[in-house]
């Protein structure tokens, strides 16, 4: 007697055991001699070896088309049950895999070609700068990379931080304590995990700090090793807090670097330490960089166009600036020489 489990979580379960477990009904008629429990993402077999070894190959087909492909027939669940169709191991990843199956059957996939192949870099890269402005989904999609690799338990624990800069506002003005005056600035953090995760599990990985969440200023002084860490909002980060932040980065971990340089908050006598970074490590192998632009917006159709108005008026303060600047160094040249005269 040999006994197997098998883990559904990079899966929707109920496309697996299909609705009032239909495709599950399937799954035991084909193997009428094995005993198949289903509890939550699990499923165990029990049975004679090589029955339980089939078993697997077929349901490991199963999980790695829907995977690819998000949902299945009943009907092409039984054809592939019954060798009618043949399945490959999918080793190499489809840009328009699901990357998770959130609360309710819910998908999260890249919908845009910069998002996709912010996807293919991730996988390829152990460190990624994904540059670009509101709306372009780098953070959404950074969030979905971290919750497959846990999923997949290719990390052990989720890392998610950003600068708590002031926009504009005080601190010290924000009821209660310390974390209740940071959490408004790692909301857009929470509400990903929301979308991806269901509630009773997120508040057990918070509880048992397989997650994360947490200002950059804590990351000093640790070393974060089996983890997949986010830096979200990075263009609010001095150039010592970010190296401060890359040399945190242990063994068998990735990090996401997400951040937009037309929105620094940081105060006038400080630089943001985003550009030098992406400019310095643009070239080293194992680091990624991608940048958004506007056609990755997923937002409301008048994000793009905001982004656009803006860009356009930036463009021509930089064309002021500079004839402003022309006229100013004209004036000192004329003033030289009258001096001179």
């Amino acid at each position: 007697m040999t006994e197997q489990i098998i883990n559904l979580d990079t899966i929707n379960p109920i496309e697996f055991f299909g609705v009032n477990n239909g495709k599950l009904d399937l799954l035991k008629k084909k193997f009428p001699l094995l005993k198949i429990l289903s509890r939550g993402t699990q499923l165990k077999l029990s049975g004679a070896p090589e029955e339980v070894a089939t078993a697997k190959e077929k349901i490991v087909q199963i999980v790695g088309y829907l995977e690819r492909n998000g949902n299945l027939s009943e009907n092409y669940f039984e054809q592939i049950l019954g060798d009618e169709v043949k399945v490959d191991n999918f080793s190499d990843r489809n840009p328009n895999e699901v990357l998770v199956f959130g609360p309710n059957g819910r998908t999260v996939r890249a919908k845009t070609a910069n998002q996709k192949k912010m996807v293919a870099l991730a996988d390829k890269n152990d460190i990624l700068f994904a540059i670009g402005p509101a709306g372009t989904g780098k953070t959404y999609t950074a969030v979905a990379l971290a919750v497959r690799a846990l999923k997949n338990k290719a990390v052990r624990k989720i890392i998610l931080t950003r600068p708590a800069v002031e926009a504009g506002e005080s601190l010290g003005f924000l009821p209660g304590d310390l974390k209740e005056k940071i959490d408004p600035y790692l909301r857009p953090l929470y509400d990903a995990l929301d979308d991806m995760i269901p509630a009773d599990k997120l508040s057990y990985f918070m509880t048992n700090r397989i997650i994360e969440i947490a200002p950059l200023a804590y990351m000093r002084g640790r070393t974060l090793d089996n983890a997949f860490i986010i830096l979200d909002e990075a263009q609010n980060a001095t150039e010592l807090q970010l190296k401060m932040f890359l040399t945190r980065i242990g063994a068998s971990a990735k990090a996401v670097v997400t951040g937009d340089l037309t929105q620094i908050d940081l105060p006038k006598n400080q630089r943001s330490g985003l550009d030098k970074a992406t400019r310095i490590l643009k070239n080293i192998d194992g680091i990624g960089y991608l940048e958004l632009d506007e056609e990755d917006v997923v937002r409301h159709r008048l994000v793009k166009a905001i982004i656009r108005a803006y860009d356009a008026a930036a463009v021509k303060e930089a064309e002021r600036e500079a004839e402003r600047e022309a006229a100013r160094e004209a004036a000192r040249e004329a003033a030289k020489e009258e001096k001179a005269q």
